[in-house]
């Protein structure tokens, strides 16, 4: 059945009325509202490849992948089989086990500079433990964050910015106190002199730098290796830790993360997403003196339950083998220059659409002039016209973030005819508002 039309999935209008009066706001998490693009939100029952299934029988051609995690697309054989290997083996056991040692050691092997790592269940988990290794490795209390970058829902990240050089964080989410939130300043991304002045000012206080080292969270805002560089510049000479957050960006591009890219060498690392292959996990990477403050080694408590979940980690064992090969990044490698091919042959750049990419990653920006470059650089008219045209693409068959400020992702389940397949549905959006 082709893409649904948004007044007509009376399963999944009828399943969602009933999840608001169960879950609050109807969802689990609040971007599957639909609030950002209108509508009811579609349940999917199944997914298979690179395509989703609906409760009322339609097919969505996936380019949002659960928000980044599917590399390989959904259910790929290999993860499949992993899970039919352990689930009788065990789904948890809150007790080590052989695996767990296989996929640190393949972690870090992609991530040469690292030495250790310790698994966690999210990324949220992963930068919470970063940050409190940070301040246990420098004894100081202050966070830097840009404005832009998100790294999960931990209270001391909650924070927005304002006006200014610097500006101390207010929190963004009742719940969080003024006093956590002060402990994180927010500084523009890109702005090298402002970063500076800040660590002139502030230097020998600073714990860490945390940074989406390829900002995506909040659209694509693209960094130069130069600004990234000079971060790091500046936390070696003041005595601070660099955290690259790499929830989004690890395994996305390459074996391994962002770092390879930009030719900056992070103190910590974090990671999710990708290395579960569909699973919960997180993980944390550092040198061996930063690491080894964690207990039950050093005084930095984090714990866990289902840390290093055995069916998880068999999952993310089983996507590390395949990407690995490196066979993955090559067929990535081709969707992506493909589209970006299509894309300038298109009626959409002068329609003033723009297509902002780095490798499997992308973001339509339906605006005029120089691609952002910061949070603040971002037009709302680029996220009314993604509204407008949202219902299009559904009825297109084509499944994109439901935001605006999300960016879309390629697997290796994806074919060039995909590719065709989401310029023609975007073409004909253009024309139906």
């Amino acid at each position: 059945m082709s893409g649904a039309n948004m007044h007509s999935i009376p399963l999944s209008t009828a399943l969602y009325q009933r999840a608001e009066r169960l879950i609050p706001g109807g969802v689990n998490s609040p971007v599957r509202a639909f609030k950002h693009v209108g509508g009811t939100p579609i349940y999917i029952k199944r997914a298979e490849g690179a395509f989703l299934y609906d409760e009322d029988g339609y097919r969505y051609l996936d380019f949002c992948l659960a928000f980044g995690p599917l590399i390989l697309g959904h259910s790929p054989k290999e993860v499949l089989t992993a899970i039919a290997e352990q689930a009788p083996l065990g789904l948890a056991y809150g007790a080590c086990h052989a695996q767990e040692v296989e996929f640190a050691e393949r972690l870090l092997r992609a991530f040469p500079y690292a030495e250790q790592a310790r698994l966690v269940v999210s990324g949220t988990e992963a930068v919470m433990t970063a940050i409190r290794l940070a301040r246990a490795a420098t004894h100081r209390r202050l966070v830097v964050k840009f404005s832009g970058c998100y790294h999960g829902h931990g209270d001391a990240l909650l924070v927005k910015a304002g006006s200014g050089l610097a500006t101390q964080g207010l929190p963004e989410s009742a719940g969080v106190s003024v006093q956590t939130a002060k402990e994180t300043y927010v500084l523009t991304l890109g702005d090298e002199d402002s970063f500076n002045l800040f660590f002139k000012d502030y230097g020998q206080d600073v714990a860490c730098v945390i940074i989406e080292p390829m900002p995506a969270n909040n659209g694509l805002l693209l960094q130069t290796n130069a600004f990234l560089k000079n971060i790091k510049s500046q936390c070696e000479k003041y005595g601070a830790l660099l955290i690259f957050d790499e929830v989004i960006s690890g395994f996305r591009n390459h074996f391994g993360g962002y770092g390879k890219t930009c030719g900056v060498e992070p103190d910590i690392t974090t990671l999710a997403k990708i290395i579960g292959g569909g699973m919960p996990i997180g993980a944390v990477l550092g040198k061996r003196s930063v690491m080894s403050l964690l207990a039950p080694m050093g005084p930095v408590y984090q714990a866990g339950t289902m840390s290093a979940h055995a069916l998880s980690v068999a999952c993310g064992i089983a996507t590390l083998k395949v990407l690995e090969q490196g066979d993955v990044y090559l067929k990535l490698a081709d969707l992506s220059a493909y589209l970006g091919q299509l894309f300038r042959a298109s009626s959409l750049p002068s329609q003033g659409v723009q297509l902002i990419q780095s490798g499997s990653v992308f973001w339509l920006y339906w605006h005029l002039g120089s691609p952002p470059k910061t949070a603040e650089q971002i037009a709302p008219q680029a996220m009314t016209a993604y509204r407008e045209r949202y219902s299009s693409w559904l009825k297109s068959s084509i499944y994109l973030p439901p935001s605006a400020y999300e960016v879309g992702f390629l697997s290796a389940a994806h074919e060039r005819t995909h590719m065709e397949q989401l310029i023609i549905a975007l073409e004909r959006s253009v024309g139906a508002c």
